[in-house]
């Protein structure tokens, strides 16, 4: 037997951007929206504790104002920045691997050869479940927790998505 690992050269590479990834489910943005909002409460609730908490044991002059336009002004660009990096989660799902784009800022492409899978789960909270979305979590070998989530797919999709890995891992399909 002799060893072979010979140049592959570009033409021979398959063409990752001609590929046609679909995008998750807008309902998902519904729960991001959710969750950020929270967030910006919390923070807001904080600035206003912090000048109870100062006003009462210091006695010092507190401009609240100021911080709660600054802070106002970081929730919008986060929140800007949230709805651009939402529409840059896409998938794919191919006969030999499992493809999710994401990221606004830094993009990222993870692709998760089918060979390599271990098991997949669907997973939904309460919220999830109310918005008819779910969550699937794809396990390859060698790794702690799960190497590639996907959120936001509609229930019924994860479910079909979930079945033809399990099929393909099983050697049925």
């Amino acid at each position: 037997m002799s060893f072979s690992n010979l140049q592959i050269h570009d033409i021979d590479l398959p063409n990752i951007e001609t590929l046609v990834l679909k995008p998750i489910s807008k309902s998902y943005f519904k729960i991001i929206a959710l969750n950020k909002l929270a967030i910006y409460l919390g923070l807001f609730s904080l600035t206003f504790v912090i000048k109870f908490i100062l006003v009462v044991k210091e006695d010092l002059e507190f401009n609240t104002s100021i911080l709660a336009t600054v802070l106002l002004i970081f929730c919008l660009v986060n929140f800007i920045l949230s709805i651009l990096a939402f529409k840059k989660q896409k998938y794919a799902i191919r006969e030999q691997d499992v493809i999710y784009s994401k990221g606004l800022i830094v993009h990222t492409i993870i692709t998760v050869p089918i060979s390599r899978i271990q098991h997949v789960e669907e997973s939904r909270s309460w919220l999830s479940q109310y918005l008819g979305l779910s969550t699937l979590k794809i396990f390859t070998a060698g790794e702690a927790g799960s190497d590639l989530n996907i959120k936001g797919l509609p229930h019924l999709e994860a479910k079909q998505i979930k079945q033809i890995i399990s099929e393909k891992l099983n050697g049925r399909h």
